[in-house]
């Protein structure tokens, strides 16, 4: 961002991004647009799009007959649009504000959420990691059935199927990954953490892994899977904490075993040295790295 952006308030400088944004994905913007996503006056809208307009004068062309601004062909973006965020945009709309309906804004197509955390038990579970604090919960675990446990949780984790909560477990005094959806009844307790319940104490954590993803083996055509990922010299490079990299390699179908001995069509990607997982926990995740664990019976906390 150039200086005169940087010396805006941050009001100003998320209506000019908004601006931006939409010249650059939708190809046009008006005042409605604006005075609909900050619900400011038509004259406010109209004073930020002349501000874009003497910042970058090339990126808009107004036309008169709609009354909307349009992108100009010699368009450069202002702001630095982040690609996860502007797909989230595009298809669910920007959902910020009083807690109504989202709407794309373009046709667009995601696959189904099957696994939603409940609200009730989220936040709790989010105020105990804010405030570092235990947290009491009944859990059900697939392996143990239902128990009473304290947590001491500390991050959330995303594996792109359900949620997780990545704590220490005083139960089994270990460090473990909770699926948020099976947590029942979170009551939090004026307890600080003990030294060893620390993120810091969590070695899987705190461990990073440097993985090379490549093309697999039996594809054909290995440059469509190198434009498909965005690889460089025929590789995906990742660095990702031991203990969420089962659930990754997962998720993106990657063929973990030392022979890529995985012919399934969906598995595009193979790890190059399945000797990185060694010593990681949740390896058994990682397709092809165990052949004798099934998919079937794979354990969440």
């Amino acid at each position: 961002m150039t200086p005169q952006i940087i010396n805006l308030n941050q009001a100003q400088r998320e209506r000019l991004a908004y601006i931006d944004f939409r010249l650059y994905f939708i190809g046009e913007v008006g005042r409605p647009d604006l005075a609909k996503r900050f619900a400011v006056a038509p004259a406010a809208a109209t004073r930020d799009l002349a501000l874009y307009r003497e910042l970058a004068p090339q990126n808009m062309v107004f036309d008169g007959s709609n009354k909307v601004y349009r992108t100009g062909t010699a368009f450069v973006p202002l702001f630095e649009h982040a690609p996860q965020r502007v797909l989230s945009a595009l298809a669910q709309g920007f959902g910020d504000g009083l807690n109504t309906l989202c709407q794309p804004m373009l046709a667009c197509e995601s696959p189904a959420v099957l696994s939603r955390p409940q609200m009730e038990v989220l936040a709790p579970v989010c105020r105990a990691i804010h405030a570092r604090r235990a947290l009491a919960i009944r859990y059900h675990s697939i392996s143990s059935g239902e128990s009473e446990r304290v947590i001491v949780p500390f991050a959330l984790v995303d594996t792109g199927l359900r949620w997780h909560v990545r704590a220490f477990d005083r139960k089994s005094s270990e460090f473990r990954d909770f699926v948020i959806t099976r947590i029942q009844a979170p009551v939090p307790l004026a307890e600080d953490p003990k030294p060893n319940e620390h993120p810091g104490r969590d070695q899987q954590w705190n461990r990073l892994l440097d993985l090379e993803l490549v093309p697999h083996p039996r594809i054909k055509r290995p440059e469509i899977v190198e434009m498909d990922y965005g690889m460089r010299d025929g590789a995906l490079r990742l660095k990702l904490r031991a203990a969420t990299a089962g659930y990754m390699l997962l998720r993106w179908g990657v063929d973990c075993s030392p022979d890529h001995s995985l012919k399934e069509e969906h598995y595009r990607l193979w790890l190059s040295d399945p000797q990185a997982l060694s010593g990681i926990e949740n390896a058994k995740l990682a397709p092809g790295y165990h052949t004798t664990v099934s998919k079937n019976n794979m354990q969440f906390g």
